[in-house]
């Protein structure tokens, strides 16, 4: 293509092109061309004195060959677009950072529309979703697809510089500026947990990294600090740490189920923020294995059936004491002789009876084994916390029932001495379809359960009767006693269900509960309040025996109170919705049930790292040319730089102008008209010819 020239007048420009536009492939215009070389090259050597006629009949052929055209172009220039990008995210939101932007912003935006030929495009970069953090490279690469490449001229971020989504940094096709807020006294003081587990096992103790540093500008000096831990919103203990090294906190969580705890580094004046001073850490308390003593009475089909569903759990540790040989059988044999080897009845029932999560008894009664002493000793362990479970049969009812020794203050029902000898079906009470060890026992197995044969009478006196038997009887009684829990069973057939009796009937899943129920375990409180975090939702649940529970308070992390009135989604549970404003710790309350939860995540990314700094950003700014400057030292001047060319210095910034427009119309007219070929080529070649011949 030939140089060109143009014409302009107003906003547009004409401009004048000469192109090619060859009616044969260039490989083959090259071969003609070297062919009518070789020819010129023979005549000369022949002395043939037509040959300049001849050479330049030959290149008109070729010329003509190549198809040149007058092109005459109609172009409308095209403004330079330039993006500004606002960073809101809350690390922006730190000191005076927002209203340093907004100035800047308004600034930059006045000077880039005053100049010519140039638009501006606002861009607003808010928090990311899901603790993303900033995510300016995401905006950047969505407002680039938005607008043609060749009309963007620069890109100015305002910003902190904490960039979180660099690896998605587009192929700038100009200057990227950063105009950072920060200033050069800002400093921070961050508090970091590592290593901290999602679970942990009661009773062990884990171990979690703890790390508080300080950043920028901050006071010299200092080489310890104040640390507070709580637990579940409990009265803070406070320790004194070693600043910036890690430190290994051996824990152990009091209770089973969700365990809250919170670590602060109180505010320092002058630090940035006393978001990073507070980390949050949840972890789930578990039991690593259930200690089940077993004492079984007189052997009876359900006893096996008692052993197999203990042993069949791996998480269970089964001690099973059974007296096999009753001690009114008169043979001379002593009491302490009737087993093989002397049973440890003194340790495990005086010095180890606390090392045990639930003792059954299973149709036990007295014999003589047990002295009083150590049946005693069993409602002390009750009474401090520990769990008992009786299943009545035939024995329960007679003048050596276990309810006549010093467990009875603790029992929650009387036998009447009557032992009812008749079918029935057992069913859940009014009150068990509140009762979370029975709520929901219908759905949880399909089908009508199978009826038992046998049910010990039986008048409650305490706890709650969640099952009914024989014309609406007690059949299954639970009750609070000081600390600890105890249960009734008044019959000793409930291993029909295990054998499929008449269809079976959901045992596993009774005992499971019951269980769990007596373990203490939060999920089967029957009063109790507690939350499920997503995000910055929280639902709240309470499970109450109660149809009245009124509304529930919740204090947010900055001292705000919301109110919320919960509704019965099924018996005794009831919930509600709540989305949180901020994030941190929020206490729950409603009536006497109170409970804890943390919103959002542990540490937020946006308050990790809050010094300003270009670093993220560097490669990004160097491969495109542009330039870091902090808007504390003024705003920088804008120049127009060419392409390749650095575009920042020390008080300015630089724009590549692009030049771009739009074709508005294309004319063209052939120089060489087929016409004129031929009659110019004619002319030459009878003009060599003519003065060969003439020769």
């Amino acid at each position: 293509m030939c140089p060109h020239f143009s014409t302009g007048w107003g906003n547009d420009a004409m401009t004048s092109t000469i192109v090619f536009d060859p009616l044969l492939p260039w490989w083959l215009i090259a071969l003609l061309a070297l062919v009518t070389a070789c020819g010129i090259a023979l005549a000369l050597v022949r002395g043939l004195s037509g040959w300049p006629l001849r050479a330049l009949a030959g290149a008109v052929i070729l010329a003509a060959l190549t198809g040149p055209v007058y092109q005459q172009e109609d172009r409308k220039p095209l403004t330079d677009i330039v993006l500004l990008l606002e960073d809101e995210s809350a690390s922006q939101r730190l000191a005076e950072r927002g209203e340093t932007t907004a100035s800047a912003a308004e600034t930059l935006a006045a000077r880039i529309e005053a100049r010519d030929n140039t638009e501006l495009r606002r861009i607003t970069v808010p928090d990311g979703t899901d603790n993303a953090g900033t995510e300016a490279m995401t905006a950047l690469s969505e407002a680039l697809a938005e607008e043609p490449r060749g009309r963007i001229a620069g890109a100015i971020l305002l910003s902190d510089g904490r960039i979180h989504d660099m690896d998605r940094a587009p192929d700038m096709p100009a200057p990227l500026h950063l105009l950072h807020t920060g200033r050069s006294d800002d400093w921070d003081r961050r508090l970091r947990i590592d290593n901290a587990p999602a679970f942990a096992i009661l009773g062990e103790e884990v171990s979690m990294t703890l790390t508080i540093t300080d950043e920028g500008a901050a006071p010299e000096g200092v080489r310890d600090v104040p640390l507070d831990i709580s637990i579940d919103g409990d009265e803070p203990q406070r320790f004194n740490v070693p600043l910036g090294r890690e430190i290994e906190l051996p824990l152990s969580l009091p209770h089973g189920g969700r365990n809250v705890l919170q670590f602060t580094t109180p505010y320092v004046d002058g630090e940035l923020t006393d978001r990073n001073n507070t980390a949050l850490v949840q972890i789930n308390g578990v039991r690593d294995r259930l200690s089940v003593l077993l004492v079984s009475g007189e052997p009876h089909a359900g006893g096996r059936t008692w052993r197999n569903l203990l042993k069949s759990d791996s998480s269970v540790d089964l001690v099973h004491f059974t007296i096999l040989r009753p001690p009114e059988k008169q043979d001379g044999v002593p009491v302490r002789e009737l087993s093989l080897i002397a049973f440890p009845t003194r340790e495990l029932f005086l010095e180890k009876i606390d090392d045990f999560d639930l003792i059954i008894f299973d149709r036990y009664k007295r014999r003589g084994i047990l002295p009083s002493i150590y049946l005693e000793n069993v409602r002390n362990y009750v009474e401090k916390g520990g769990a008992v479970l009786i299943a009545a049969g035939p024995d329960f009812a007679s003048a050596d029932s276990l309810y006549r020794t010093p467990i009875e203050p603790i029992v929650p029902a009387r036998p009447t001495a009557r032992v009812i000898e008749e079918r029935y079906r057992p069913k859940v009470s009014e009150l068990g379809q509140r009762h979370p060890v029975t709520a929901g026992l219908e759905q949880e197995f399909d089908g009508e359960w199978g009826r038992w044969m046998r049910q010990i009478e039986v008048e409650q006196t305490a706890g709650d009767m969640v099952m009914t038997g024989k014309d609406d009887r007690p059949l299954l009684v639970l009750d609070r006693v000081g600390e600890g829990r105890i249960a009734l069973l008044a019959s000793d057939h409930a291993w029909l269900w295990n054998r499929g009796y008449e269809g079976g009937g959901p045992q596993l899943e009774l005992l499971r509960r019951l269980a769990h129920w007596m373990m203490k375990e939060p999920e089967l409180e029957e009063e109790a309040l507690w939350a499920e975090a997503t995000g910055q939702r929280m639902r709240i649940i309470r499970r109450s025996l109660s149809g009245d529970i009124g509304d529930v308070t919740i204090t947010s992390p900055s001292g705000e109170t919301f109110e919320r009135s919960l509704e019965e989604v099924s018996p005794g549970r009831f919930e509600t919705q709540f989305g949180g404003p901020e994030i941190g710790l929020y206490r729950l309350e409603n009536g006497d049930q109170s409970a804890v939860i943390g919103l959002g995540p542990a540490a937020p990314v946006e308050f990790e790292q809050t010094i300003a700094s270009a670093a993220p950003l560097a490669p990004m700014l160097e491969q495109s040319g542009g330039g870091a400057l902090a808007l504390e030292d003024g705003m920088p001047r804008i120049r127009d730089v060419r392409p390749g060319r650095p575009a920042a210095g020390r008080g300015w910034i630089g724009l590549t102008p692009r030049g771009a427009f739009e074709t508005a119309s294309v004319t063209q007219t052939a120089l060489l008209p087929a016409w004129a070929v031929l009659l110019l080529i004619s002319a030459l070649v009878v003009g060599g010819w003519l003065r060969e011949g003439r020769r």
